[in-house]
């Protein structure tokens, strides 16, 4: 296994937990971004209001893209097990 194939490899690993992660993280901060504006706004300092809003917002975030992030994830994983001969010989 070469250098360069061992960092292409790693490379396409990284991408797909980008993917994978990436919208749902961004749920998850835009969603403490805005709550903690309005508990700043309001001055209620309650840190479970912050986390159940998280913890909504991400489940209805997998709900709704969860089929896409578990196809591609399918789909990295059978490509990889398909190039798996050429990277080990």
């Amino acid at each position: 296994m070469s250098p360069e194939l061992a960092l292409t490899e790693l490379r396409g690993g990284l991408e797909i937990a980008l993917w994978v992660g990436g919208p749902l993280l961004l749920v998850v901060l835009v969603v403490g971004v805005v709550i903690g504006i309005i508990q700043a706004a309001t001055q209620l300092n309650e840190p479970t209001i912050a986390f159940v809003a998280k913890a909504i917002a991400l489940t209805a975030a997998l709900f709704a893209t969860g089929s896409f992030l578990l196809g591609t994830l399918v789909e990295y994983t059978i490509g990889l097990f398909q190039r798996l001969p050429h990277i080990i010989g």
